[in-house]
């Protein structure tokens, strides 16, 4: 079996909405260990400044979550999940879910095919407005992913709900909208990575006809774009998490915590993680794009069905 048939119309804006929105949270679920690994190599030596080979805690994909487990315990992977669903439901939902209908907005009338300014334009454009209503979710999930599991009266925050209060009352409302820039730029690059590479090699393999529209055409345009946007987002992506988890006044701005990355590690710091980054990123493609394709189908197929 290869999934639901295609619909021959194209499914409505609504549709596509909320399938992606589930589909993010789907993808999330089966991912979410490969962001918490990413997180913490990604923030690893930031304090210890010139770092010693005896201050590394964590070392490569598996290493960083067999330390978690053993250290932390098994939950400590999910660690932030509740704030990572609420992202996806906000950012899936705008980034993926509106894409053709932006798309389509922008591409010119009578134009016989989008050109690729057009797919990039749409992917900045849902890119862009999906951060700037998921930004406080995004804080607070990695707040929970960079920090320790400690007992309960030591934890940092009780729950989710509970972090976006202290974060709002320590911080101000800014503290929720922390490191939104480099945010901004990290999740447009990342959407025109992912939509624009899985759009291009969708459409390329149904037009030479390599393979039909079903999961295993799905699996290698989405596997092609979660590569495609970890290499051109990894350098913003962790500048983005070590600015979100610095505390108040660390960082004057997004361009001092690269300054002194950069001071730190040197190039090389900028893909710092990039192994669980493509891992968790080229996952989470395959997962979502599957899932956003085939649940678009099933909603479509059951409408006829509803009164």
């Amino acid at each position: 079996m290869v999934g639901l048939k295609a619909p021959e119309v194209p499914p409505p804006a609504a549709v596509k909405f909320v399938s992606a929105g589930m589909a993010g949270c789907i993808a999330d679920l089966c991912t979410f260990p490969l962001d918490t690994a990413k997180v913490r190599l990604q923030i690893q030596g930031e304090v210890r400044i010139p770092r010693t080979a005896s201050s590394v805690e964590y070392r490569g994909v598996l290493g960083t979550l067999s330390t978690m487990v053993r250290t932390e315990g098994a939950r400590s992977l999910y660690s932030g999940l509740a704030a990572g669903l609420q992202r996806q439901m906000s950012f899936a939902s705008i980034g993926i879910g509106l894409y053709d209908s932006v798309k389509q907005l922008y591409t010119p009338k009578g134009a016989e095919s989008t050109s690729m300014a057009t797919r990039l334009l749409a992917g900045c454009t849902t890119g862009a407005v999906a951060v700037a209503c998921a930004q406080p979710t995004d804080v607070v999930k990695v707040r929970f992913q960079a920090s320790r599991i400690l007992s309960d009266s030591a934890r940092r925050y009780s729950s989710t709900v509970d972090a976006y209060r202290t974060i709002a009352r320590e911080e101000g409302v800014r503290g929720l909208w922390r490191g939104t820039l480099p945010n901004i730029a990290r999740n447009a690059i990342i959407n025109c990575g992912e939509l624009v590479t899985y759009d291009l090699l969708k459409d390329a393999l149904l037009r030479a006809e390599l393979m039909s529209d079903n999961v295993p055409c799905h699996f290698v345009a989405a596997f092609g774009a979660g590569f495609c946007a970890t290499v051109v987002a990894s350098p913003v992506d962790v500048v983005k998490t070590r600015y979100m988890n610095a505390s108040p006044g660390k960082y004057r701005n997004a361009l001092s915590c690269l300054l002194a990355l950069l001071k730190q590690d040197g190039p090389a710091g900028l893909y710092k993680g990039f192994v669980p980054s493509f891992l968790q990123l080229g996952t989470w493609n395959v997962v979502m794009f599957v899932s956003y394709e085939q649940l678009q189908r099933l909603m479509v197929l059951a409408r006829p069905a509803l009164p």
